[in-house]
């Protein structure tokens, strides 16, 4: 049995997020950049998303999301501290 008892009415790619709506109103807004699979992706690849009853399936990225995940702040495969956004080494100033 499912825990969720909302559903998903659409999942877009826009300005660097992607924002699932809830049937509930409830939006979810995931950054991009914190993930390492999503952030290299195109518009197009990441408008390219797939729903599921227990998540978001990006199938030009391999990339899947479930929402319980979603939903307790787990974006997937994140950034280490060491690097900033997309895999790169932060920017320093001098």
């Amino acid at each position: 049995m499912s825990i969720l008892v909302d559903t998903v009415r659409s999942a877009v790619f826009q300005h660097g997020f992607i924002v699932v709506s809830m049937k509930s109103a409830i939006e979810i807004r995931v950054p991009v950049a914190g993930n390492l699979r999503l952030c290299d992706g195109t518009p197009q690849q990441l408008s390219h998303i797939e729903v599921s009853p227990f998540g978001l399936h990006w199938p030009d990225l391999d990339e899947d999301l479930s929402f319980r995940g979603l939903l307790s702040g787990d974006y997937g495969q994140t950034r280490s501290r060491e690097t900033d956004g997309c895999g790169m080494p932060p920017a320093t100033s001098h």
